[in-house]
């Protein structure tokens, strides 16, 4: 029929629109490239191919993975020199991965016996030879690196960052924590020293009343 109006199309729901955004991972300036450029050129560590980032271990340094309180707490027992210049350190969400000598993570079977932890469950792991981790993000420039503390202890939700970075131009192998030289060299502490503080801590937050690992008292068994 002339001048009838145009059916009108049936309304349909609007899409729903999450309350909250997903996380985004940071990317360092130029993108994944640059952080890529970053650790293969200027510091000259291998990578893993693919997105995103990941450097291998097992070549330049192995890495110890702790719930990061407890590796904070670990930190904390080292004093001031532990937080300065030293072996590098980041955080990945609740955990912390600490750069060690590579070999390391073959040895940790035997040292955490040795230390008469290996029959308990630490959340203490460790990633060596054919390993990789996220690249902890260089959120600096390609030339000076990452700052040298995130914001907060929580670092960047969503990416690992560095706590305490490597420095470009120096040699990381010979600040890394071994069983080669005890007593450490530089401000790092020598491996089992280490690994005992880190155990310490694991067990202690274990053990502690919330935490979800907690063994029952025997009033609310």
């Amino acid at each position: 029929m002339v001048g009838a109006p145009l059916p009108v199309p049936p309304a349909f729901p609007a899409p729903s629109v999450p309350a909250v955004p997903f996380p985004r991972r940071p990317l360092a300036p130029g993108g994944a490239r640059e952080c890529l450029r970053w650790y293969e050129c200027v510091l000259g560590w291998p990578t893993a191919p693919g997105a995103p980032v990941r450097l291998r271990t097992g070549v330049r340094f192995d890495v110890l993975e702790v719930p990061a309180e407890a590796g904070h707490a670990a930190l904390d027992r080292f004093g001031s020199a532990a937080h300065g210049p030293g072996f590098p350190v980041a955080v990945h969400g609740e955990r912390m991965l600490l750069l060690v000598a590579a070999g390391s993570a073959e040895e940790m079977p035997g040292l955490l016996e040795w230390l008469d932890w290996g029959s308990l469950p630490l959340g203490l792991t460790a990633v060596g030879a054919g390993g990789v981790i996220d690249a902890p993000l260089p959120v600096g420039s390609a030339s000076t690196g990452p700052p040298p503390r995130p914001p907060g202890r929580d670092g960047l939700r969503g990416a690992a960052v560095w706590l305490r970075p490597p420095e470009p131009g120096c040699e990381v192998e010979a600040s890394l924590p071994t069983l080669s030289a005890m007593g450490g060299t530089g401000t790092a502490p020598d491996l089992a020293r280490l690994v005992h503080t880190l155990a310490t801590q694991c067990h202690r937050i274990r053990l502690a009343p919330s935490s979800p690992f907690a063994r029952p008292s025997r009033a609310t068994r």
